[in-house]
């Protein structure tokens, strides 16, 4: 699974790449391998948490990882990432790769 957020991240680099339509093509066939979590009213919620809990530590993260953040709390999922600021989010399963 991979969050649509994480897609639209993915798509907006082959957007602006010096090969994007080569890229595009790529992240196209990625993109149709994967189940594609969309986000809805309950993920909002998630957001919303994880976002006021962030700010009231003063440890904000970019908006976009909040909402995979969110996706992957919503879905009881393991988020798999090398961002180091994901450890802020309280309660998200996470694994460093």
């Amino acid at each position: 699974m991979i969050a649509v957020t994480v897609l639209g991240e993915l798509f907006f680099g082959a957007e602006k790449s010096a090969r994007r339509d080569a890229n595009m093509a790529k992240y196209d066939a990625f993109a149709a391998e994967y189940s594609v979590l969309e986000c809805r009213a309950e993920t909002a919620k998630h957001y919303s948490l994880i976002r006021n809990a962030l700010r009231i530590k003063g440890r904000p993260i970019p908006d976009n990882d909040i909402w995979i953040a969110a996706l992957a709390m919503q879905h009881d999922l393991t988020l798999i990432t090398r961002d180091a600021h994901f450890d802020e989010v309280e309660g998200l399963k996470s694994e460093k790769w």
